[in-house]
């Protein structure tokens, strides 16, 4: 039988959260905005400037659908009061439907509460551009390639659940299973700010299906995130410090993408940072698909080193090995998938391999949140 009592101190602390959430959110400022942009919407001259108004209209969408967000769980908790009291005053066999009823109104709210939550959490001011992600086997042969593959599954099925559309820019086979790299693209929102949490060194502890002796392999894939720059920011790269490779491409694609050296490589010599790209037909836009990737990648390291310039900038890269692993994933001999940056973790393998990644990005935000309000 559900219990009254804990369906109202449930509900007390729920109450309790609006309050801080109207802050974080800038509620009563977001009201005010939204009727200034409505205004301007309605100005005679608004579409001249159609990518400017398309962008206006797109933060006029965003901050009306975080309002009523906000104000439709005001209202469910007046009705979630509602309904018990309702449950209180009912004979005995509809009691029981009435609490159900409040007890799924609950879980309701939680989920809707969790989504406006982590619109607070996206500070990064990239966190609404497309992501860039890169996935690179490492030590462990075969398996890290496999380990790779997999990685790259389970993004692929986060980016359906997040209505994401993946694009796959390049891949590297491995000689026996697996891939030894692959680059692709997240497209929607927040994109970035959703899969920066994933940028490190991943772990697997698994029986080794390549092992005939069935014993324990570690295998380790790096994965590299990265914003999709806007035009509004400028990375400029001198010819002369651009190294301009051609070659055949490889895997899906068709016949005339594997007959001709359509795929572009691009290596910023100063640096020694590479990007590459084959996902289109003609080696034009396989450089300037490459060439966007570079930018992403010289602009990341430029922040990283704080630099205003990517002049005199020496790439690093983190040996994807022990030791510097952000998660681990454990399928035997217990299973286990724990983030070492935040101590968050689930025992359900299966869930999280099928893309299930939603609480440990939260967990992320959260503490990068944290941290920020901390040194603030």
């Amino acid at each position: 039988m559900i219990d009254t009592h804990e369906l109202q101190l449930q509900i007390n602390a729920l109450k309790e959260k609006l309050q801080p959430l109207k802050n974080a959110l800038h509620i009563d400022a977001l009201a005010n905005y939204i009727e200034e942009l409505e205004a301007v919407t309605q100005e005679p001259d608004f579409w001249n400037n159609v990518e400017k108004a398309t962008s206006v209209q797109k933060d006029l969408t965003d901050m009306k659908k975080r309002l009523n967000g906000f104000e439709n769980l005001q209202q469910q908790i007046g009705d979630l009061h509602v309904g018990l009291e309702l449950a209180a005053l009912a004979e005995a066999e509809e009691q029981e439907s009435l609490l159900q009823e409040v007890q799924n109104g609950i879980k309701q709210w939680q989920e809707v509460y969790t989504e406006l939550h982590l619109e607070t959490l996206f500070t990064d001011k990239l966190d609404d551009n497309n992501a860039i992600v890169t996935l690179h086997a490492g030590a462990g042969g075969t398996e890290a390639m496999d380990w790779t593959e997999m990685l790259y599954r389970m993004y692929s099925r986060f980016a359906e659940q997040m209505n994401f559309e993946l694009r796959e820019l390049n891949m590297v086979d491995g000689e026996e299973a697996g891939i030894k790299s692959v680059s692709f693209s997240l497209k929607g929102k927040h994109a970035y700010g959703w899969l920066r949490s994933e940028h490190g060194v991943h772990r697997l502890v698994r029986i080794s299906p390549f092992d005939a002796s069935g014993r324990r392999h570690t295998s380790f894939a790096s994965c590299e995130v990265l914003p999709e720059l806007s035009t509004e920011i400028e990375i400029k790269i001198r010819p002369e410090d651009l190294r301009v490779d051609t070659y055949r491409s490889t895997g899906k694609g068709g016949q005339h993408v594997n007959k001709t050296d359509s795929a572009v490589r691009l290596t910023h010599l100063p640096t020694g940072i590479v990007a590459a790209c084959q996902a289109e037909r003609s080696q034009i836009q396989n450089k300037e698909t490459a060439m966007k990737m570079l930018q992403a990648k010289l602009y990341k390291l430029a922040q990283e080193k704080q630099k205003e310039s990517i002049d005199d900038l020496k790439g690093e890269q983190l040996e994807i090995a022990w030791g510097s692993q952000i998660r681990s994933y454990v399928f035997c001999p217990y299973t286990l998938v724990k983030d070492h940056r935040t101590e968050y973790e689930e025992i359900d393998v299966e869930n999280v391999m099928n893309g299930h990644i939603q609480g440990f990005v939260n967990a992320y935000l959260e503490q990068k949140a944290g941290l920020k309000q901390c040194l603030n």
